[in-house]
């Protein structure tokens, strides 16, 4: 069954590929194009999209035309009466002020659960960082727009190696005390394993029973897919996917792409999992970006098709 009416369950798919997906890229697509990609990933029925980073031009070059991009988006009639909300990725309060002006409708705020990390990827402490977010928060709450917290690197580091499930607990912690209303634990670097998944997202659930749950997985080491069905079977309420598989962190060595849209939104639709997404509209919007980067895309619906062959999936009523 491939839509959602009569599902056992359903999960929201929060798309990454207009900011994830094209940060580690060396084609440089026209901030016109960005704002392409995100039409098509709203019709192909995402209703919960990270658009752009505000970050450093110099760190993230790819990056740096992010207000340009939301100002293209922003007021268009069809993304409005489809309730797209438009999330802009910071890691510090000035990167928050500049998505606040941009008309963000979502603030997703990251620290790295290592302090090498952090450090690479911010150029700040984690108690720094910490201490950002807790201005930032304050600032988003005034202006009503909420904010998540995305721990990086939550399921290992690049450069420390292991990290321990303690220390994500303790940053998700203050984040909710800081007033974010989402936690999301990402495997920057595709390290992570199942069981590794479950007991996370099993603890985070018992820390913070009230709090809603998101993961992000990338497929480094082809483990994407099996993380987060486990991160599903745990309680997560949103997984966050790339369409094509793209991505990738310009700070950690060997950090490849995401778990490809299309292939997640398959793999639940066939467990009678309702996801809200088209999953021809998915694989159109993959051969686009495809050709746009000028690559193939690692996404295996892509390249294999839908089954049954030719059936047209439509997705599931919001």
């Amino acid at each position: 069954m491939y839509t959602s009416g009569g599902s056992l369950s359903a999960i929201e798919i929060v798309e990454v590929a207009p900011r994830d997906g094209l940060q580690n890229e060396a084609a440089r697509l026209t901030s016109s194009e960005k704002a392409e990609l995100v039409r098509r990933a709203a019709r192909a029925g995402a209703r919960r999209i990270e658009v752009a980073s505000f970050v450093s031009p110099k760190a993230v070059p790819q990056m740096a035309d992010a207000a340009d991009v939301l100002a293209q988006l922003r007021g268009e009639d069809d993304l409005r009466a489809a309730g797209v909300s438009l999330i802009g990725l910071t890691l510090n309060r000035r990167g928050v002020d500049r998505a606040l002006a941009a008309a963000v409708d979502e603030v997703n705020f990251v620290v790295i659960a290592s302090e090498t990390f952090n450090q690479r990827n911010q150029g700040a402490s984690i108690r720094e960082t910490m201490a950002e977010l807790a201005v930032a928060a304050g600032t988003t709450q005034r202006e009503g727009v909420p904010i998540s917290l995305t721990i990086g690197a939550a399921f290992g580091c690049p450069f420390e190696g292991e990290v321990p499930l303690e220390r994500v607990l303790s940053l998700a912690r203050e984040g909710v005390c800081l007033g974010v209303s989402e936690i999301a634990v990402a495997d920057t670097i595709g390290v992570a394993d199942p069981l590794a998944v479950e007991r996370m997202l099993s603890a985070l659930r018992a820390a913070l029973p009230r709090v809603s749950l998101r993961s992000h997985f990338h497929d480094t080491r082809n483990t994407g897919l099996a993380n987060a069905y486990a991160a599903w079977r745990a309680g997560a309420a949103a997984l966050d996917a790339s369409i094509g598989g793209v991505g990738g962190c310009p700070f950690a060595p060997s950090a490849s792409g995401n778990v490809a849209t299309e292939d997640l939104a398959y793999m639940l639709e066939r467990m009678d999992v309702g996801t809200g997404l088209s999953l021809p509209l998915l694989i159109e919007a993959s051969g686009w970006l495809s050709s746009r980067l000028g690559k193939p895309l690692a996404s295996a619906l892509a390249r294999a098709g839908l089954f049954p062959a030719g059936q047209r999936l439509t997705p599931a009523v919001a």
